[in-house]
């Protein structure tokens, strides 16, 4: 390839901002964000990308490449990792009478099965008990890092707080020493904290049903995102859903799910405050310090079939539920308003020109001076 050879590198690998030491892609400016927020008392950082197949080699390159001088230059140790996603969660694509699509040689075409397939890459990660999510292009210069670290730190530090309290409430429901008004206190906090649904049959049953009810809904992952006014970026929202047995939940809902011919459900997506920018804190660690097997709390049902283009020819494909969507449908979930300031993604490389991201705007040509904590 000629030039930059930008068309065909991932954003990744894209120089995002100019400082007067030298230019910096994106992932080397996420390493810059994670020393501010994710450094552990033994001044370690760590960090997982997940890439595609195709650039992995290339991403490795460039970390290898730069990991000693961000670790000089932050006195940290940079514990990183990449995944990709797994050819398993591939599925088949369908002509438009739905019948399988083949190549040339007769062979099945397989087709990625969307972003909801990543799900699979966090259930592996081993380290950590709070991941923070966030997409390779919302990054920011240094001296706008300020804004957005102490809102990670808010985002972190509110899952932190709800988790003890989460935890207390599983050890007192699993000790069976639970009386009538401490169930009462705990069935409070499940409804005014965490926006969990009680279904009115509940008072009916028995203090073991109700004990054992409220311990299933408390004893799942947990996340917080960060929700930030929506001014028409493309992009799902945060919407109460009405569930199949009467109840209702939090999720982050796309347009592509919402009902095209329902006057109804278009005017309540029209009418959004908030948008999702996809800056999320999980918690993915039970009351007892395991791990949770978070593919048990997908929502299967909430899969979507998506028109592609395989070789100039219309194919219909499978996509897995989303990976913030219904792969995370049955987590607990709370939704914190965040300032827009902490959303400036690169869909197309001329929002590189939004000022946000030009350094002259800002008159600062210097980086964040890191200090010893």
């Amino acid at each position: 390839a000629e030039g930059l050879n930008y068309g065909h590198l991932p954003k990744a690998l894209l120089k995002f901002h100019k400082y007067p030491e030298g230019s910096r892609t994106a992932l080397e400016e996420h390493l810059v964000e994670a020393v501010l927020y994710v450094k552990d008392r033994k001044r370690t950082c760590r960090v997982h990308f997940t890439v595609s197949e195709e650039h992995r080699r290339d991403v490795e390159k460039h970390l290898n490449e730069i990991r000693a001088r961000f670790e000089r230059q932050h006195d940290v140790h940079l514990d990183i990792d990449i995944s990709v996603q797994s050819a398993d969660t591939d599925t088949i694509a369908v002509d438009m009478e739905n019948r399988p699509f083949h190549d040339e040689s007769g062979k099945l075409i397989l087709r990625p099965g969307g972003h909801g397939a990543l799900l699979s890459n966090l259930n592996r990660l081993s380290a950590g008990d709070i991941v923070f999510l966030k997409n390779i292009d919302n990054i920011v210069p240094d001296h706008l890092k300020p804004e957005t670290v102490v809102h990670k730190k808010v985002l972190g530090g509110y899952l932190v707080t709800l988790q003890e309290q989460i935890f207390r409430c599983l050890r007192r429901l699993a000790s069976d020493s639970v009386d009538a008004g401490d169930l009462d206190q705990i069935v409070l906090f499940c409804r005014e904290k965490l926006n969990i649904f009680i279904h009115a049959d509940f008072m009916t049953l028995d203090s073991a049903s109700k004990r054992a009810m409220i311990f299933a809904k408390l004893n799942r992952p947990i996340r917080v995102c960060g929700m930030v006014r929506n001014e028409g970026e493309p992009g799902g929202g945060p919407f109460w859903v009405d569930e199949k047995e009467g109840t209702q939940s939090l999720q982050i809902v796309e347009e592509s799910q919402v009902d095209p011919l329902s006057e109804t459900q278009r005017s309540i997506w029209s009418a959004a405050t908030h948008f999702n920018p996809v800056d999320i804190v999980c918690g993915i660690r039970d009351y007892r310090n395991r791990k949770h097997d978070l593919q048990q709390f997908v929502n299967q049902d909430a899969f979507s079939i998506v028109r592609k283009s395989e070789k100039g020819r219309d194919v219909l494909a499978l996509e897995l539920p989303g990976f913030w969507n219904g792969s995370m449908a049955y987590w607990i979930t709370v939704f914190v308003e965040v300032p827009l300031a902490t959303f400036n993604p690169v869909k197309t490389v001329y929002d590189l020109l939004r000022p946000a991201h030009r350094m002259e705007e800002a008159g600062l040509p210097g980086r964040i001076k890191q200090t010893r904590s």
